[in-house]
């Protein structure tokens, strides 16, 4: 599938969320939490395959259960030019046959032991995710690895699982203005990067995908040395490390070469989507900030952005919520997004519902006025303050979920990160000063590098 829409921002519109949709469960490691200042993380135990492939344990012995992820570092923005939906495609054919299982028998093994599996594709990375008993654990792990190189694909379930793919396209994007306008708005954003094309694809692209196409993806980046094992739960190191080296061990690395992708060339003219849908039933307005990430452009504004996206539109309490909402009655959501976690550039999102009977005019000189105000330095040190108390207060809930330890450390890894920087995190943004959030906001907030997103009723002016 493609990967789903995280749950940080409850307020976001379903027009925002399925825009965001690539980059947002990708985000939990940033948005999510940080513990008190000097605190770890997720304190795992790390080792690496004489295959290069890197193994991460995170012990939590709450429940007789196990998160097994398996990430390899290639997805939608690794596809070649014009095969787009290659790597999803790929991702929904792994649940085919191997040369030792048929068909579908994977699932089955997985359901028949009283687990479940599942994967997903982002822009950066796909993985692939099975919870199940403890006890449980050596036989994913041998599956899994089987199909890490011995996939088999026949031409009819090609044929079959493209129609599948098809379907899902049209029934999450093609039926959705939101989603529709979404697609635009990120081939607007990105003038040059891969992150413009769409995870799913494509469908006239996908439609034309051949089993060459989809081998040669699965031979190029589906290897050991290209993944990240993660495993989560009721486990130690000490029993991860042989049931690793015996499966994953024994598969050869295949010197994968680096994700090299092209780079945004200088953007110096703001833009502006419109959608006009009968469809449509209340209006979207959100402006989309060309913006750093962890790794990619002016990186070190990446920590104090995630504080500026807390302030200015992170909760109710929020800078836009207060003057959008409560206070103006223009809009009935209003806030911001931001997530540092991508391999190349982000982007730094403020985006609105109107109220009915609002000229959108009215609401977007709002909105602009307090984008102004933040871009000219009204952020204060109390909010500042508060937002790091509110990020750092949350942390405790992230440590707390099984699944937590293995998604983030593998979301990170698989993105170019390493497993330090996640366990710094909470230092780091307990680290931000106010003058680094006003100089964010100063950096960011440059409408030539910017998409402005508008979904209307069909005729609305």
């Amino acid at each position: 599938m493609v990967l789903p829409t995280s749950d940080v921002a409850q307020v976001i519109s379903p027009f925002i969320q399925r825009l965001l949709r690539p980059a947002a469960a990708i985000c939990i490691a940033l948005l999510a939490p940080s513990a008190p200042t000097g605190a770890a993380m997720f304190e795992p135990d790390s080792f690496t395959l004489t295959n290069g492939m890197q193994v991460v344990v995170v012990e939590n012995h709450r429940a007789p259960v196990v998160v097994h992820m398996v990430w390899y570092k290639a997805g939608a923005a690794d596809e070649p030019f014009g095969k787009s939906g290659v790597a999803h495609f790929l991702e929904h054919l792994m649940f085919k046959a191997t040369d030792t299982l048929p068909s579908g028998e994977f699932s089955r093994v997985v359901a028949r032991n009283g687990g479940r599996d599942n994967a997903f594709t982002s822009h950066d990375y796909t993985a692939y995710v099975q919870t199940l008993a403890a006890d449980r654990l050596e036989l994913v792990m041998k599956m899994e690895a089987d199909r890490m190189r011995n996939l088999v694909l026949a031409d009819d379930e090609i044929e079959t699982e493209r129609l599948v793919v098809l379907e899902e396209r049209r029934s999450r994007t093609d039926n959705n203005p939101a989603a529709i306008l979404g697609e635009h708005v990120q081939a607007a954003l990105y003038l040059n990067h891969p992150y413009r094309n769409p995870i799913i694809g494509w469908a006239h692209e996908v439609q034309d995908l051949a089993r060459d196409d989809i081998m040669a993806f699965y031979r190029r980046h589906y290897a050991p040395d290209n993944a990240i094992l993660t495993v989560a739960g009721d486990v130690t190191a000490d029993t991860v490390r042989p049931l690793a080296e015996k499966y994953y061990g024994a598969i050869p690395a295949q010197s994968v070469p680096p994700q090299v992708r092209p780079q945004e060339p200088p953007q110096n003219a703001e833009r502006t989507v419109v959608l006009r849908d009968a469809r449509v039933i209340q209006p979207s307005w959100s402006r989309n900030f060309l913006a750093p990430s962890y790794l990619s452009g002016a990186s070190e504004h990446a920590y104090a952005l995630q504080i500026l996206s807390e302030v200015l539109g992170g909760a109710t309490t929020s800078r836009l919520y207060r003057s959008l909402v409560v206070e103006g009655k223009l809009a009935t959501s209003a806030g911001s997004y931001y997530s540092a976690e991508s391999l190349g550039p982000s982007r730094f999102v403020v985006f609105t519902r109107l109220q009915p009977d609002v000229e959108i005019g009215d609401l977007v000189a709002a909105v602009e006025a307090e984008i102004g105000a933040v871009r000219d330095g009204a952020v204060t040190d109390e909010e500042v303050d508060r937002a790091k108390k509110r990020l750092r207060a949350s942390s405790v809930y992230v440590r707390d979920s099984l699944r937590a330890g293995a998604r983030i450390l593998g979301a990170a890894l698989a993105s170019g990160r390493t497993i330090a920087d996640v366990e710094a995190w909470p230092d780091r943004i307990g680290a931000v000063t106010a003058d680094q959030v006003r100089a964010a906001a100063r950096h960011v907030f440059a409408n030539e590098r910017s998409v402005t997103a508008v979904l209307l009723p069909a005729g609305a002016e």
